[in-house]
């Protein structure tokens, strides 16, 4: 898949000359490019059928069918014969083209069941030179399924002493005892801050209310969200049509996250529906109230604090046999947080991201480069120029292919380039080569394809753009606060809009450079340069061979040992190369300077290996070190069920930020006992290689990389997604109320 992935970047990168770029080389997104719907859906099989778009194919071995709901057990596909190919990465398969339909047969132990989910997974290709494949896509579908026979007995003709929709024991909406829908469900909604609504059902003794059967949107378009459904801890009962089902007795009390675009007092027209009943009696059809709610003025900071929590909903995409309503996969909601406020989060986050601990080696190349300018503000003014231009131009590619490729249905998010091991070892190299060359082992001069002046920070504008292009490949691996806000805006907003976004991450990340070259009196307290420089330029060199270990580190943890064995020999050559160029540009040798570069040639080979290893094979350790399980949607599911407290956390071996979090939070003695206090568990979910379950994850909760992590309270609870960078406080604050 690594060469798949780069030939589409290739290919992609190419094609953003507007925002029709997926029109113009034309890449479908991987919904229309495999189209699915279904029939209606009997009480033990429903048919499936994909739409293949021309010049793509499905394979057949990678159509896969899952299910959460409890007591469904699903069969095999039932899958015609495809035509076989010989695949360079699966060997030997079956592929589709055109059309191909099949069934999924399941069982159902509950004939009250009404609805199942099920989740449909599908991995093709766009065959067409370059040739392009999709990571696995899952489709989430809910089937309503035919009443069986015994309650469509109670409809139809009900015994003596019932009737109606509901079963034997209910009686019709014209039992006297029964209050009307208005008194015996009251609704009620009020704004408790600007950035949160508590809506409120109050029932009489005997009354209850489903809890997924009930919902809170805003009924008008006026620039504001409603997040995820945070709903209490409720009871669980014993229903007849819905098997056991989570109600609420009483009075329950939920609070509404709210997303705006500005802060202006205003008023909005709140929608619920909801559905109740009166215990041994009549179950109500589900009911609609508006009310209007008074929202007050917001700050900036009140509306960046409420863009922070912000969870968008993502509601599963129901079955339907309507041509209508074809199955199309859900992306991520926007969050309303304005294009001002993102461009705000953008160039703040970029600003952070000077201080996190990957950045900080580069920085230090950009401290020699000034502090030589020291003598002239001019000097210093083109050094921060040309630098800036490097940030700006490199954070402009990667955004484009970021939201390139989920245009066309990849699921990649920041950082999503150190997934791929192949970056991962050039990354080590370019980061040998400059320490090198900080070393004095060599420089690289005009004669190297005219690169420029050395990339180490010496004087001329290619040493000082290609820097600024290092500083953002480093940044990846760290994620400063702030950031998240503004690139999930990003991937939800137009390409223009997402460009911006990057652009300001770009200008934030070169802001206090800028700010020297172009501010006379920052500039006149840089150091004079001196006979310290070189010692100092030679010092520097170290975080440089420190950063490229750790990437060997990450290197092995993507495909093993042998990943290292071959990235540090290409190391060794590489090595080799860059001193005899420098030893033949001394001596003017032409036979030397070929001898190099077939050299050169000879280390780019490692990288091709590794690309091409496969992902180790796991332990298969049920519980790791640190006390943490591994991520499975299922074992998540499994432990919600049981009312269980769940922390995940979602991280990879190159995210600095997320390792920095578990030293100093994660791991320690007190997350331990908060974990035994609250009776939680502690879920880990590990994004290092390319993982769709994990990125499905990642989607679902807003988040465009690592890290992240979420507390869900139990049954229902949609989770609570907590900052970027922790501290035991909120991880208390965060369990604690998952135990309430």
């Amino acid at each position: 898949m690594f060469r798949h992935l780069i030939v589409s970047l290739l290919a992609l990168t190419g094609s953003i000359a507007s925002t029709h770029a997926q029109e113009q080389d034309g890449l479908l997104p991987v919904e229309q490019a495999f189209r699915l719907s279904h029939d209606p859906a009997t009480r033990d099989r429903v048919a499936l059928r994909w739409e293949i778009a021309p010049d793509y194919y499905l394979y057949r071995e990678r159509i896969k069918a899952t299910t959460k709901t409890p007591g469904v057990t699903l069969g095999a596909l039932d899958l015609p014969a495809g035509k076989p190919k010989h695949d360079e990465f699966f060997g030997d398969v079956e592929i589709y083209h055109d059309q191909v339909s099949g069934s999924l047969p399941f069982t159902v132990s509950d004939p009250s069941l009404r609805e199942i989910e099920v989740t449909v997974s599908v991995q093709g290709c766009h065959e067409v030179d370059p040739l392009i494949c999709y990571p696995p896509h899952p489709t989430r579908l809910v089937l309503a399924l035919p009443v069986a026979t015994a309650a469509m007995d109670s409809v139809l003709g009900a015994p003596p002493g019932g009737s109606g929709l509901f079963g034997s024991t209910r009686s019709t909406l014209d039992d006297s005892e029964a209050l009307p829908p208005e008194q015996a469900f009251v609704f009620e909604a009020i704004a408790v801050g600007p950035g949160e609504i508590l809506a409120r059902w109050s029932m009489p003794q005997g009354y209850y209310l489903y809890r997924d059967r009930s919902k809170v949107d805003v009924a008008d378009e006026r620039g504001v969200a409603i997040g995820k459904l945070a709903w209490p801890v409720g009871v669980d009962h014993v229903d007849e049509h819905f098997g056991t089902v989570v109600v609420y007795f009483g009075q329950v009390e939920l609070p509404l996250n709210l997303a705006r675009e500005n802060g202006a007092a205003q008023t909005i027209l709140l929608r619920a529906e909801f559905q109740g009943c009166k215990e041994n009696g009549i179950c109500y059809p589900v009911m609609e109230r508006y009310l209007e709610v008074d929202l007050p003025a917001a700050t900036a900071q009140e509306l960046a604090s409420a863009a922070a929590a912000f969870v968008p909903a993502d509601p599963p995409i129901r079955g339907d046999a309507s041509a209508d309503n074809a199955l199309r996969s859900t992306p991520p909601t926007p969050t309303a947080i304005g294009i001002l406020t993102a461009l705000l989060f953008a160039l703040l986050g970029g600003v952070v991201l000077n201080l996190m601990p990957c950045v900080l080696p580069v920085l230090s190349l950009k401290v020699i480069g000034l502090a030589q300018s020291g003598e002239s503000l001019a000097k210093a003014r083109t050094h921060a120029l040309w630098y800036t231009l490097g940030v700006l131009v490199s954070f402009a590619a990667v955004g484009l292919v970021v939201i390139a490729l989920r245009t066309a249905g990849l699921a990649l998010g920041w950082g999503f380039q150190l997934q791929q091991p192949g970056f991962v070892a050039v990354l080590i190299y370019v980061l040998l080569a400059v320490g090198l060359s900080l070393s004095g082992v060599f420089t690289i001069g005009a004669g190297l394809a005219g690169v420029g002046q050395n990339l180490a920070g010496r004087s001329g504008p290619a040493g000082d753009f290609f820097t600024g292009v290092l500083a953002v490949v480093v940044a990846s691996p760290c994620t400063a606060p702030f950031m998240g806000p503004a690139l999930a805006f990003a991937f939800a907003s137009s390409p223009v809009v997402a460009l911006a976004i990057f652009l300001a991450l770009g200008l934030g990340l070169a802001l206090p450079f800028l700010l020297v070259g172009f501010v006379p009196a920052l500039a006149t307290r840089l150091p004079r340069p001196g006979a310290w420089m070189e010692t100092f330029k030679q010092l520097i060199a170290f975080p440089m061979y420190a950063t490229a270990v750790w990437l060997v580190w990450v290197l092995g943890k993507q495909r093993g040992v042998d990943a290292i064995g071959l990235v540090l020999a290409g190391a060794v050559v590489l090595a080799l190369a860059l001193w005899w160029l420098e030893r033949s540009r001394w001596n003017r040798s032409t036979s030397g300077r070929v001898f190099a570069i077939v050299l050169l040639v000879a280390a780019l080979v490692p990288i091709w290996a590794i690309a091409r290893l496969q992902t180790p094979v796991a332990d298969g350790a049920a519980v790791s070190s640190d006390g943490s399980i591994a991520y499975s949607p299922e074992n998540l599911a499994e432990l919600r069920r049981a009312g269980r407290a769940v922390f995940v956390n979602m991280t990879a071996d190159w995210c600095v930020t997320c390792k920095a979090n578990e030293r100093n939070v994660l791991s320690s003695e007190g997350f331990g006992e908060l974990l035994i206090q609250n009776d939680a568990v502690y879920m880990k979910g590990d994004w290092t290689n390319v993982d769709p379950q994990i990125t499905a994850f990642l989607q679902e909760h807003g988040a465009v990389g690592v890290p992240l992590y979420v507390v869900f309270r139990g049954n229902g609870d949609p989770g609570q997604v907590l900052p970027t960078l922790l501290t035991l406080g909120i991880v208390e604050a965060a369990l604690a109320r998952g135990a309430r």
